[in-house]
């Protein structure tokens, strides 16, 4: 089985990788802080309302909760608002995740995303990139919290936020879909959604489905089912 996957970030690692996300520029150590944006987009329920960059209106289905948002500036390039919307059990462990976020160059910059998935799927009439992964998952970084703001990576920021909810995944095993729309012709802002299922339940760890792994021929229609899953439990609507 072959694939070719340009990760940005995910709930596994919460690591870059090659694509069109922000990268710690070669000259942060002097630049200033920026200052962080505040929460603009509302909640309602299980309902997620953006009033631009892009107007546009998520619902998501039974079974899920709210757990928060927070925003930040991303390296000093980019401004970014996270909102989460989990399953999990008592015991706060996650057996499925939406991690939704707006994100967009700083007018500072130049900058523009340059994303090459293969895949596209329209939802509710926006086209987003597509990519799918199985990871493991390590535990939290508890030095994460003493970096500067604008040092470390979206995924620190989501990852310390889960962490200081009580949230963690059930197996430290997960499937992951990545979701990704372009704002406009500009290429400097993007709607993400990232959708993450624990594999517990599956009885399969995250290297079987991966190359050379027991379980990898099975890939093609894992993937498959799992975008018909992040599709199925929420419904996208412009505004």
């Amino acid at each position: 089985m072959s694939r070719t996957i340009l990760l940005c970030v995910t709930l596994a690692c919460f690591a870059p990788a090659a694509g069109g996300w922000p990268r710690p520029p070669a000259n942060q150590a002097a630049a200033p802080a920026a200052q962080a944006p505040p929460v603009t987009r509302k909640v309602k329920g299980l309902t997620l309302t953006s009033d631009d960059t892009p107007r546009v209106r998520i619902k998501f289905g039974r079974g899920l909760k709210y757990a928060g948002g927070q925003s930040f500036v991303l390296y000093d390039v980019a401004s970014a608002e996270q909102h989460f919307f989990v399953d999990a059990d008592a015991e706060g462990r996650v057996r499925r995740l939406y991690w939704v976020q707006f994100e967009g160059y700083l007018p500072s910059n130049t900058h523009k995303y340059n994303y090459k998935s293969p895949k596209t799927v329209n939802i509710g009439g926006l086209d987003f990139f597509a990519d799918s992964q199985a990871r493991q998952i390590p535990a939290p970084d508890p030095s994460a919290a003493a970096k500067p703001a604008n040092k470390i990576s979206d995924g620190d920021h989501a990852r310390s936020f889960l962490a200081s909810k009580g949230y963690r995944l059930a197996s430290g095993e997960a499937l992951w879909q990545r979701l990704v729309h372009m704002t406009d012709a500009s290429n400097r802002s993007e709607l993400m959604v990232i959708y993450l299922e624990d594999l517990s339940g599956m009885g399969l760890r995250a290297a079987d489905l991966n190359d050379g792994g027991k379980a990898a021929a099975r890939w093609e229609a894992v993937s498959k089912e799992l975008l018909e899953r992040a599709q199925k439990g929420m419904t996208i609507t412009r505004r």
